[in-house]
């Protein structure tokens, strides 16, 4: 029941800037952390950003001062907005989220299918 949908990646120029979008549905009691992965050909997968459960914020030190992780309780969506885009930012991006569905019960991890952003002149 419980969904995360990504959108808004594209094709973008060096320097250029995008938003993407994370929006959680289905039987939620509450999220306790979202975040955005990435994962470029050949690469590991490596964490971009992330709300976690305390609510502080972390990012990786190759997009500190570039992207910015937001989020809107009410509509339980988490947002990236990435801006000064650089080639190697190119990647499939994939939203995560830590949810528990119903209280007293054990929390999960949840993927979204992944979203391209593809940084090219």
């Amino acid at each position: 029941q419980v969904r995360l949908v990504e959108s808004g990646g594209g094709l973008v120029q060096p320097g250029g800037s995008l938003r993407l979008s994370c929006a959680a549905s289905g039987s939620i009691f509450s999220i306790n952390a979202m975040g955005w992965y990435r994962q470029a050909p050949g690469k590991q997968r490596e964490l971009v950003a992330q709300f976690a459960s305390v609510g502080t914020t972390n990012y990786a030190d190759s997009v500190k001062g570039r992207f910015t992780i937001s989020r809107d309780n009410v509509k339980k969506t988490v947002y990236l907005q990435m801006n000064s885009l650089k080639p190697e930012d190119t990647a499939v991006y994939y939203c995560t989220a830590s949810i528990l569905r119903r209280r007293y019960e054990s929390v999960n991890d949840y993927w979204g299918q992944g979203t391209q952003v593809t940084v090219s002149s």
